[in-house]
């Protein structure tokens, strides 16, 4: 559409033009006294001047004030219809929440507040430069969001809503991050499965199925038109975005039985609004963020996280949420021990075998459910304070006899024809039922500092009788994603092949995810023959024998950036003992395969991604002087000084 230069310069409407320079201002007078004139800030009470100027009843000025915070995205109009569009699902609708908080608060004598920083979309930025944002964005929101909370000086108490991979974890960091307040997290729910069609998960491989014939142009069309159901909520797999739902519940920090919520149901808008009033009942009662995150309630989230066999970023995540909050940040030896004590207990889209959408998994019970088992296997610390002043212990008392457990149940069982004790089962029938413990950390001399797999979503028909994975075969090296995610479509790449994605970590790409490589790799027919090694991350929905956060990354010389096209590479995944192996082998010995590491120079081709953006590269020193990937990707300040001097 051409616009003329008039048209851009002047509207044509004289009407316009009547500008008034004065206005008679808010009627009324504020409620001061002369101590707050003598002692109070002038912040303080020209703050009443601009809460009067936005139209509040001057006369109820001085009441507790609630910051609520959040990623809302796009613009709605009243219907629901896009004005502007937000950038996902995820943060479309929770303006909807955050209405819904602050009518409660006002109801209940509150003053409430709102503020925003928007989030990115993951799967949006698959495949693009716009990844190289990804994760430096957590750290950036976090810090925006703590900001906005401290810019509140006068706040009593803050509510967090967000939904998705990198909104919610910068969420909770920030409030993590605000010890001596009452905060409260209000996660954004689920998506919808399609009535007829493929999750969001599995349509993000559509254009490999296709280039392989296993897709049709108008089946592609009609499957990704329909992949988000409904207009709001995070995706319909246990990915990042509803795993950290998960833990967010599971820290104390949301309500029990918040977190996979249906967006926009009437049970999403109640949970809101009993989030409102716990963050008054916990500013009545005196307590604060410090009381509820404690070491017993990190515990208690990685507890829970390998439960559900939830995504690998949030080994990013908890050490960051620990971090905020001046914890001890777990370690490589703590996951390892959490998953070998832990069972998988949910059947939820990705991992399987029955491939649960999480409003299903919501239904049978989420996050309560699952600890009740827990708790009878005595694997929870359940003395925990939860946001509802009351420990974990009593809470799931509650759980267990309560209308709403029974009523969901019986709803998925009679609407979906679902018994929930196949979405949330207990020890015994999980193991029954073939689910394993979630995580493994394998190591060897390729990965000398450690690296992470979702042994659990390893399929099923390529794992040995004994429960081990064992592949041997030739290394297809590749520098970037681009040209991976080409080799595999155009046929390049062969089962049998280990696919070797090197500089991809934090320095090269800031640490990008590669979801639409392993997208492809689990869709496709033959995907589940090819393994991938790669210093980058995956996706939560990501599964197949995908070996990532491999350190150190290629380029801070991890042997990884070493390896050529062709090399020999045998990767050892005991998904019952929860080790594993990934070696370089020359003439079948491990011990060439070290020699040849230790004297062969980096991959000609080695570099840090050219459009890789400055904050980027910033980010990922910071980060590497802070603890690097294992302590969370944040950024320790004292850390950092203490280099810089």
């Amino acid at each position: 559409m051409a616009i003329s230069l008039a048209q851009l310069l002047d509207s044509g409407d004289p009407s316009l033009y009547q500008v008034r320079s004065k206005a008679p201002g808010p009627r009324g007078s504020l409620p001061l006294t002369p101590e707050m004139l003598l002692k109070r800030p002038s912040g303080d009470l020209f703050g009443w001047s601009q809460d009067a100027g936005m139209g509040w009843d001057p006369a109820a000025l001085g009441a507790p004030e609630f910051l609520i915070l959040s990623t809302h995205g796009g613009i709605r109009a009243a219907d629901g219809s896009p004005v502007a569009l937000g950038y996902h699902t995820g943060h479309w609708e929770v303006g909807l929440l955050m209405d819904a908080a602050a009518k409660e608060l006002k109801s209940l004598g509150a003053i409430p507040f709102a503020a925003y920083c928007t989030d990115p979309c993951d799967g949006r930025t698959q495949g693009t430069t716009g990844m190289f944002d990804s994760l430096a964005y957590r750290n950036d929101a976090a810090s925006v969001f703590g900001r906005l909370i401290r810019s509140l000086p006068t706040a009593s108490g803050v509510l967090g809503v967000a939904t998705c991979d990198k909104g919610l974890p910068a969420m909770m960091m920030a409030l993590a991050g605000a010890p001596s307040l009452p905060c409260v997290l209000v996660p954004g729910g689920v998506s919808l499965l399609a009535e007829e069609g493929e999750d969001a998960g599995k349509v993000q491989s559509s254009g490999a199925r296709f280039a392989h014939g296993q897709l049709s142009l108008e089946a592609a069309a009609q499957m990704l038109c329909r992949a988000c159901a409904t207009p709001g909520g995070g995706c319909q797999f246990l990915g990042t975005a509803a795993t950290s739902q998960v833990v967010g519940e599971a820290l104390g920090m949301s309500l029990a039985h918040s977190a996979l919520s249906p967006s926009g149901h009437p049970i999403w808008i109640d949970m809101a609004r009993r989030s409102a009033r716990a963050a008054l009942s916990l500013h009545a009662r005196s307590l604060a963020m410090r009381d509820i995150l404690t070491d017993a309630s990190m515990r208690n989230a990685m507890v829970v996280y390998a439960a559900f066999g939830g995504s690998t970023n949030l080994i990013l995540h908890i050490p960051a949420i620990a971090h905020a909050a001046g914890l001890r940040r777990p370690t490589v030896d703590d996951w390892t021990r959490v998953n070998r004590q832990v069972p998988r207990l949910v059947d939820a889209l990705p991992n399987g075998p029955k491939m649960h959408p999480t409003v299903q998994v919501f239904l049978a019970g989420g996050v309560p459910e699952v600890m009740l088992h827990l708790r009878r296997a005595g694997l929870l610390e359940t003395d925990a304070l939860t946001i509802t002043g009351e420990k974990l212990d009593a809470i799931l008392d509650w759980w267990e006899q309560s209308e709403r457990r029974a009523a969901l149940r019986r709803v998925l069982l009679e609407n979906d024809g679902v018994d929930p004790d196949d979405v949330i089962m207990d020890p015994d029938r999980a193991r029954a039922s073939g689910l394993t413990s979630t995580v493994t950390f394998p190591t060897g001399n390729l990965v000398p500092g450690g690296s992470v797999i979702k042994s659990t979503a390893i399929d099923p028909s390529v794992v040995s009788p004994d429960g081990v994975y064992r592949k041997t075969g030739p290394a297809r090296v590749f520098v970037t994603e681009k040209a991976a995610i080409a080799a595999i479509k155009s046929g390049a790449i062969h089962p049998g092949d280990i696919i070797v994605l090197m500089g991809r970590g934090p320095m090269g790409s800031g640490m990008e995810e590669i979801f639409e490589i392993t997208a492809a790799l689990r869709y496709l027919t033959f995907g589940k023959e090819i393994a991938v090694l790669t210093d980058a991350r995956f996706s939560g929905v990501s599964t197949g024998a995908c070996i990532g956060h491999i350190t150190p990354e290629a380029l801070a010389g991890g042997p990884l950036g070493k390896v050529r096209e062709g090399d020999q590479i045998e990767i050892v995944i005991d998904r019952a003992r929860l080790e594993g192996t990934v070696n370089l082998l020359v003439h079948g010995s491990i011990e060439d395969g070290d020699y040849t590491l230790a004297t062969r120079s980096p991959h000609p081709h080695l570099a840090p991604d050219p459009a890789l953006p400055a904050a980027t590269r910033l980010w990922a020193a910071l980060q590497e002087v802070s603890g690097g990937t294992w302590g969370g990707c944040v950024f320790d300040v004292d850390a950092i000084l203490k280099r810089l001097e």
